[in-house]
């Protein structure tokens, strides 16, 4: 077994204009102020990375390895969730996802899918001059607006939506493959893959690939009502990736897991700031240990109700004091007998 590494922190929910969030090196000050040892960095934020520079130059992402380094941070993984959605998407909310890429693509379905795709190969190469090995992303959607089956769905309609995101990701997947590093989905309601079933679905028409792994995120199964615990067990060897999100569900008469189109204050299912929400953390982190997880504990703050600088300050003591040290020996080699072959013979009456 392994232990854990962390604190780690997502920045795409703190990055913004003003700062210490409005570059790199100042807000891998802020983080490593609270005690965070890493940050995953979201690769749409041009204030805190170049991704077609990153991939085409090592200097420059030893550079960025070297800004983190500095405040005592390590660059855990990077991130495409918003290029990742791209990758696949129905054109009904072709409107809304025009604000994930650059204004020379919006109106353009075509290009925008184009221009996602360039952005996986550049996080693949970027990733590779980085030294790292797990990449963060969105499998984007195809089949998600007929998730509720009526009207009844047409025969072999899902099955063509899974084909056709195996033959968009496949070159992609491959491209990492070639980089040495992992896809890992974040298995998220508004997505394709947005639980088990629906990731072996897409598992099996990508000939079970090597790099098609997973991002663990108990807080989209809450608001499921998915069992976050007994997903681990199944799928732990495809887990590569963790964030640590809290939340919340509580049902009324009114609503339930939908949410009734309320915002998320006013939701039955909301996310919330590590400790304040209904993940049992401490059976996550020992299921995580049990299973020698090998990465990054990272907080991904999202919360209906509290300020951002004040979950990111709980969450890194949160996440610290959740990380199991785990142990070298066996807890009870002590009264290990040291027999041998003619002992345990003997024990079993054989001799």
């Amino acid at each position: 077994m392994r232990t854990i590494k962390g604190p780690g922190i997502f920045l795409a929910q703190f990055a913004g204009d003003a700062a210490p969030f409005n570059s790199l090196d100042a807000i891998c000050g802020w983080a490593a102020n609270y005690g965070y040892k890493g940050v995953q960095i979201p690769t749409w934020v041009g204030s805190l990375i170049d991704l077609e520079k990153a991939a085409t130059s090592k200097t420059y992402a030893d550079e960025l390895a070297g800004t983190a380094a500095k405040h005592g941070l390590e660059i855990t993984e990077l991130s495409t969730h918003l290029q990742g959605q791209l990758v696949a998407a129905h054109p009904v909310y072709d409107t809304m996802l025009d604000g994930f890429a650059p204004a020379k693509v919006h109106g353009n379905p075509k290009a925008r899918q184009e221009w996602a795709v360039q952005q996986l190969h550049w996080a693949a190469k970027a990733s590779k001059n980085l030294g790292l090995t797990e990449h963060a992303t969105f499998s984007g959607a195809l089949a998600w607006p007929f998730l509720y089956p009526f009207p009844q769905r047409p025969a072999g309609l899902v099955e063509e939506a899974f084909d056709e995101l195996a033959r968009r990701w496949t070159p992609i997947l491959n491209a990492f493959d070639e980089a040495g590093v992992d896809v890992c989905y974040e298995i998220h309601p508004g997505e394709d893959l947005h639980d088990g079933i629906t990731y072996e679905m897409f598992l099996e028409r990508v000939n079970n690939h090597p790099r098609a792994n997973l991002l663990y995120d108990p807080s989209h199964f809450v608001l499921q009502q998915l069992d976050y615990l007994d997903y681990i067990d199944i799928y732990h060897e495809r887990i590569k990736m963790f964030h640590v999100k809290d939340a919340e569900f509580n049902p009324t008469g009114r609503q339930g897991v939908y949410g009734g189109f309320q915002s998320w204050i006013n939701r039955a299912g909301r996310f919330r700031s590590l400790g304040d929400g209904q993940v049992d953390f401490a059976s996550v982190f020992s299921k995580m240990a049990q299973y020698d997880f090998a990465g990054w504990a990272v907080l991904e703050w999202e919360c209906a109700i509290k300020h951002p600088e004040d979950g990111a300050r709980e969450g890194a003591e949160f996440i610290k004091n959740h990380i199991i040290r785990v142990t070298e020996h066996a807890f009870d080699d002590f009264a290990a007998s040291g027999t041998d072959l003619a002992a345990n013979r003997k024990i079993l009456g054989l001799s």
